[in-house]
């Protein structure tokens, strides 16, 4: 059987982007049963949420009264999500209210629940709704960061509701992992890089890989949402959307990356290494493009890049810095990926480093990773197939009990 997806959607202006994600959770093999408030419904239709899911939208306590929809619907989901969540629903469950099918299902529910919100900036910097989600965290309840940008009109500012594909790929987690998303990274600041870097010969063309930034998004996201502070450094990706609640500093060549992540590590209690940081970069970059021609191309000479995680552990910024490298590997002649991943992480000498075996599929450009976590003391535990959301929280599990 499929997972039992019951998603909640209140009244807010965020209503409409609730249908991409019901379409998200549809298209991934999920069964999803919508309950929208009666505000909610001002702004989508009924229809549209039956269409999408290819079932009846549940609307009130008094509609098909003997399946007692205001207790069965909570029994029978294996995970609640509500998106929007607006101030209005997160204080009605936070004190118990079960006035509408909603919230009477929230109450029933024993499921992971995660709560997206959406509102305007002054609504969720409110003292009564910071105690509301306090409360709420504090008895299990995920209520996400929310993301910053356009709100209604021509207001800016925190309380925009996280992408759809964010909010799809943190439930997710919690179907594969019901306790990932703890707050104990609360009060802690972490540095992550991401993505590729390219170091160009000339205005067209670079020196690149094939990084496409997912498994350090994915460390960022999570460790938002588990509490920190999150600086993510990010070199060039696939069209990946800002993490909500996250810094990003753009950094295209290993170089600028280098700087940046010193820059951002100076106060930081982690720094995560994800990105796939190119060894070498031209030693002279054509400024006009190199043209074809009856004649041999020139030659190509290369030079060293930084090493920026043997950097950060040969001159630490910070004392008691968790410093987490990666290593994507492949075997040959003289060993297989363990045996090569072992000895990166003697020749690096970090706190800890991920092994990923790539190639053939594998790693690069794909939503799923496994591996090896390869820690300093010796210790190593394997991280067996999952989302890149799975992996980054079992990465976060062993970064924290060495936090000092």
């Amino acid at each position: 059987m499929p997972p039992e997806i019951l998603l909640g959607v209140s009244g807010g202006i965020a209503a409409y982007k609730s249908a991409e994600l019901l379409r998200r959770f549809t298209e991934t093999g999920h069964a999803v049963r919508v309950i929208p408030t009666a505000s909610a419904l001002e702004f989508v239709g009924a229809a549209t949420f039956e269409a999408l899911s290819g079932r009846p939208v549940a609307t009130g306590v008094f509609s098909d009264v003997h399946e007692v929809p205001h207790v069965a619907l909570g029994q029978r989901a294996d995970l609640v999500v509500v998106a929007p969540a607006t101030a209005d629903l997160m204080a009605r469950l936070a004190h118990g209210r079960s006035d509408d099918l909603l919230t009477a299902a929230l109450l029933t529910a024993r499921c992971p629940v995660l709560l997206a919100p959406a509102m305007h900036t002054e609504m969720w910097e409110h003292p009564a709704t910071r105690d509301n989600v306090a409360l709420l965290r504090s008895r299990g309840t995920i209520v996400l960061e929310p993301a910053s940008g356009r709100l209604t009109g021509s207001d800016t500012g925190r309380g925009r509701l996280p992408d759809p594909a964010e909010i799809a790929d943190l439930a997710r987690l919690l179907l594969e992992r019901p306790d990932a998303l703890p707050r104990d990274l609360a009060g802690r600041h972490v540095v992550v890089s991401a993505g590729g870097t390219r170091e160009a010969l000339d205005p067209v063309r670079f020196l690149g890989n094939r990084s496409s930034g997912k498994q350090g998004y994915a460390l960022a996201r999570v460790a938002a949402q588990r509490g920190a502070r999150v600086t993510l450094v990010a070199g060039h990706t696939e069209d990946l959307g800002d993490p909500a609640a996250v810094d990003v500093v753009r950094a295209p060549t290993a170089v600028a990356m280098e700087a940046a992540v010193r820059s951002a590590a100076e106060d930081a209690d982690a720094v995560v290494m994800a990105a796939a940081v190119a060894d070498f970069r031209p030693v002279d970059t054509a400024t006009d493009k190199i043209k074809r021609g009856d004649h041999e191309p020139p030659a190509l000479r290369l030079t060293q890049n930084p090493d920026i995680l043997a950097g950060l552990v040969r001159d630490p910024l910070r004392d008691g810095q968790v410093i987490v490298g990666f290593a994507a590997e492949t075997g040959d002649a003289t060993g297989d990926v363990l045996h090569h991943g072992r000895a990166k992480l003697a020749r690096k000498g970090c706190d800890l480093l991920v092994v990923n075996a790539v190639g053939d599929g594998k790693a690069f450009g794909t939503p799923d990773n496994a591996g090896w976590l390869l820690a300093r003391d010796g210790a190593e535990d394997e991280l067996p197939m999952g989302s890149k959301a799975l992996l980054a929280s079992r990465i976060w599990d062993a970064v924290t009990p060495r936090l000092t």
